[in-house]
């Protein structure tokens, strides 16, 4: 469990928004809460009243029944108010699902997203980035998520930004989703996946326009050559090992595609969809024996010495 401790200590709630989606889903759910409340307190409240009522009538005396006072309670009581409580609760459900349906505003990103067993893949195709397990979005701005699964049916949900959606194997869906203030914010799987549907994670930074802007044209650099001995022996391991058959860095001769793109691998906050944070210890235990961490995952173990693997982390950890 200490892995996800990271993770934990801020866990994200639907009741703390920091984008509109999420905003619209808050005042919905107090509403909810209220009307609840309200009858729970005046059935409760009824109820005490009556049985006070029954507490001081002298036993002696004969009572007779008020069938039309009766009435008229069971029908304000059993008809009215959950017909106008119900309406009143159906009508705002309504209006904020239409809300969540529309963007404010013209959408001036757009996001496409592959969700498969077990990690998230982010792809830009404006601007021709892709970014694994790492949404970065500007603040201010409507961002179209496009959303399919290449497997199972998976759930994209970030609580504090908006509401979940399906991704589907066979079709694509839409959600659009937009930051109100810069931070940190964790999505995740809100459907059962598999045996690692609870470390199917991701990260989602919210940054200012300039930040967003910096960070797009980083993204698309090749990754850096190395400049140490080591670095290019690392990278040498890399291009001749099962590792480039999976993964991609581009500018280099690893185009893999069955893994996650990892030519910014060092600048992303985690490693395994959300699962660890993003060390040079944590990426060497995930190299050497990722069914530790992740039982179940496609990635298979590292074949590699230990003179190999430092040099393969020297490599990897300049990839920013």
């Amino acid at each position: 469990m200490s892995r996800f401790l990271w993770l934990a200590a801020d866990a994200p709630s639907s009741l703390d928004p920091a984008g509109r989606g999420a905003d619209v889903i808050e005042t919905e759910m107090w509403i909810q809460f209220a009307v609840g409340a309200f009858t729970f307190l005046l059935v409760i409240g009824l109820l005490v009243f009556v049985v006070a009522r029954r507490m001081q009538r002298d036993p002696s005396e004969a009572h007779v029944a008020n069938e039309p006072g009766a009435q008229r309670w069971l029908v304000l009581g059993g008809i009215v108010f959950p017909v106008v409580a119900l309406t009143g609760l159906f009508g705002i459900s309504v209006h904020d699902l239409v809300t969540l349906a529309d963007p404010p505003g013209q959408e001036k990103v757009i996001v496409e997203v592959r969700g498969q067993r077990w990690w998230w893949n982010f792809d830009y195709p404006v601007e021709g980035v892709r970014s694994p397990n790492h949404l970065v979005i500007p603040v201010g701005e409507s961002v179209r998520v496009r959303l399919r699964a290449r497997d199972v049916i998976h759930s994209f949900w970030v609580p504090q930004l908006s509401r979940k959606i399906d991704l589907l194997p066979t079709e694509w869906t839409t959600i659009w989703m937009k930051a109100e203030r810069p931070g940190r914010y964790r999505g995740l799987c809100a459907e059962f996946c598999g045996a690692q549907h609870a470390r199917m994670h991701f990260v989602v930074d919210a940054v200012t326009p300039v930040q967003y802007d910096a960070w797009r044209a980083n993204a698309k650099k090749n990754a850096p050559e190395p400049k140490t001995a080591s670095e290019r022996r690392g990278r040498a391991i890399f291009e001749s090992h099962s590792c480039a058959y999976c993964h991609t860095i581009r500018g280099t001769k690893a185009a893999g595609w069955v893994g996650p793109d990892l030519t910014h691998l060092a600048s992303r906050p985690s490693l395994a969809a959300g699962t660890l944070p993003n060390t040079r210890g944590n990426l060497g235990g995930w190299i050497s024996d990722p069914q530790h961490v992740k039982p179940g995952a496609l990635m298979p173990p590292g074949r590699l010495s230990g003179p190999e693997l430092q040099a393969l982390l020297d490599y990897l950890t300049t990839l920013r």
